[in-house]
């Protein structure tokens, strides 16, 4: 429960703008080393940038060609830590880079690379890389563009096929450690005496009201609100006049899209990390949740960043660099079922080609700006988020004046966190087996882990939520109870877009607005203006964010996306 009344009531060590995965990790860390914490977030947790990656934790392979050495073994030490404290949102993934001669590095080159990469992963319980020769290439991927073909890499990465769980597990961690945590929360003023922040007008959108929070004396405030860093900065307040902190700009972010698709014919059985033909671009494809996930771009961008879509051009880029790659593939516009778009919060850099800009994040201590109890992050990475909360925690008790105390987390898991030999698995497995299908099941606890159990508690009470949401998707009613009840969705698109990947797999989820709408009005009190409402602005949502404007603009949206 929301209680704005004790929030009101009390001053914190930290108070953490945006509830991405960095926010997120940095709430944990904070909390668990004994701060107290308030952490807001305008939207939804991890409905930035978080949820808008290729969901890879990977030690960045290309960072490699521009001697980013230290980037690239913090990132391949943080995969490790990850594999293990997450094992369940957190998975093995191997990668393989088809070598041609028309290509920007040559076959010496990118085995090179890969030497590289396993002596800087040197602690890594994951293979070593492979290379493959041409001929190997043709027998393993048959479907692959093999014209002037030389050969391929092979190599282990991280995949986090749910990336939203993972930044909400996080949350829930710092939670259980006491941290006060609230999405739907704006920030509306950051109220500045002398050199120091000291507290914070803020509008829950949930309660409709107004509230303020507050610092302790050696309180601290850190800023990880990705793409909207200067917006932030911009709500600086004194003596009740705007006063913007800083005048320098700090984000150039840059635009990636990604679309999603059903398995093509040619379609490997592995990742593949290749280049554009057209452009040397690399991006992926990526088996992703029984689909492909292909991206992503990287184009400057200016626009609205709460109205971020990939556009036509993008689209038909990724599906044509696509064929290209796998010719059998033919893939055209309407084999696209999802697509979404975000913007990196790249370090501002005029002049650079976006594909140039540094990914190492950096901690800006807006002290040289009259301001000593703010840090900005800029920048920042799926895979090192672990690091920049333990980073930032850091940098909290140096400001406090305090001796820093060790970081648990390198060695913490996840509360979802689950082992092959977990005896409770197996006994919920068999307590609920009667009444929800093995496939269910296995769904459940390769997503939820151990937090599954808890889920499956709820049918119980409620035999009802143990039946499927739809007939083609392993997804049951009790998801939706749990969502709201135990991990703080709101609305409509929390459910299907972060707590679930209906929307992404459930033709924009509108297959499961119905199942969804009805149990929320069953189980969780919602009433039948409330479900009216939340349709329309998911509908909205869709439209503005997701589908593709071809789709609107043909009718394809119209007869292919049926009204609920």
């Amino acid at each position: 429960m929301r209680d704005l009344q004790a929030i009101q009531s009390r001053s914190y060590d930290l108070f953490v703008i945006g509830g991405g995965v960095n926010g997120a990790a940095t709430a944990r860390d904070a909390a668990l080393r004994g701060l107290s914490v308030l952490l807001v977030e305008k939207n939804d947790f991890a409905s930035g940038t978080t949820s808008w990656s290729t969901r890879l934790v990977h030690g960045g392979l290309r960072y490699l060609e521009y001697f980013e050495f230290n980037l690239v073994r913090e990132s391949l030490r943080e995969r490790e830590i990850l594999l293990k404290s997450a094992p369940h949102l957190v998975k093995p993934i191997q990668m393989t880079i088809p070598i041609y001669g028309s290509g920007t590095r040559s076959y010496w080159e990118i085995q090179a690379g890969m030497v590289l990469y396993d002596i800087l992963s040197y602690d890594k319980t994951l293979p070593n890389h492979r290379m493959l020769s041409q001929a190997k290439l043709r027998q393993l991927f048959r479907s692959v563009d093999h014209d002037n073909a030389k050969g391929a890499a092979q190599y282990y990465d991280g995949q986090a096929e749910h990336a939203e769980r993972l930044c909400l597990e996080t949350l829930l961690d710092a939670k259980a450690a006491g941290a006060d945590i609230l999405n739907y929360a704006t920030v509306t003023g950051l109220k500045r005496e002398g050199d120091r922040l000291t507290s914070f007008s803020i509008y829950d959108q949930i309660a409709d009201q107004d509230f303020t929070a507050s610092l302790k004396e050696t309180g601290v405030v850190v800023n990880t609100s990705g793409p909207w860093v200067d917006r932030v900065l911009g709500l600086g307040e004194r003596n009740g006049k705007a006063e913007p902190i800083g005048s320098d700009r700090k984000i150039g972010g840059t635009k990636g899209s990604h679309i999603i698709v059903d398995p093509f014919p040619g379609a490997p059985s592995s990742a593949l990390y290749v280049e554009a033909k057209s452009d040397g671009r690399p991006f992926f494809i990526v088996p992703w949740c029984g689909q492909f996930l292909i991206g992503t771009t990287d184009l400057k961008y200016t626009g609205d960043l709460d109205k971020v879509k990939a556009d036509n051009d993008e689209i038909d880029y990724l599906v044509s660099e696509t064929n290209r790659v796998v010719p059998t593939a033919r893939l055209t516009r309407e084999d696209v079922k999802f697509t979404y778009s975000g913007v990196r919060p790249l370090p501002y850099s005029e002049g650079k080609k976006a594909g140039s800009i540094t990914r190492a994040h950096i901690l800006y201590d807006h002290e040289k700006e009259g301001v000593r109890n703010l840090v900005s992050l800029i920048g920042g990475k799926l895979t090192t988020h672990r690091q920049v909360g333990e980073e930032m925690t850091d940098w909290a008790f140096k400001k406090m004046g305090k001796a820093v105390k060790p970081s648990p987390t390198r060695h913490r898991p996840l509360p979802g966190c689950i082992w092959p030999d977990d005896d409770r698995l197996t006994t919920a497995y068999e307590r609920y087996r009667d009444q929800v299908s093995t496939d269910s099941l296995n769904y459940l606890f390769e997503t939820y882990g151990v937090r599954a159990i808890d889920l499956l508690a709820l049918v119980d009470n409620a035999p009802d939520l143990a039946e499927p949401l739809t007939e083609t998707h392993p997804n049951i009613r009790a998801e939706v109870v749990f969502a709201v009840q135990q991990e703080m969705a709101h609305t409509l698109l929390d459910i299907t877009r972060r707590r679930t990947i209906l929307a992404m797999n459930a033709n924009y989820g509108y297959d499961v607005l119905a199942p969804i709408l009805e149990t929320l009005q069953k189980h969780c009190g919602w009433t039948t203006d409330q479900c009216q409402a939340q349709e329309r602005a998911y509908r909205q949502f869709m439209e503005e964010n997701c589908i593709p404007d071809y789709a609107i603009e043909s009718g394809i949206e119209g007869r292919s996306l049926q009204a609920v």
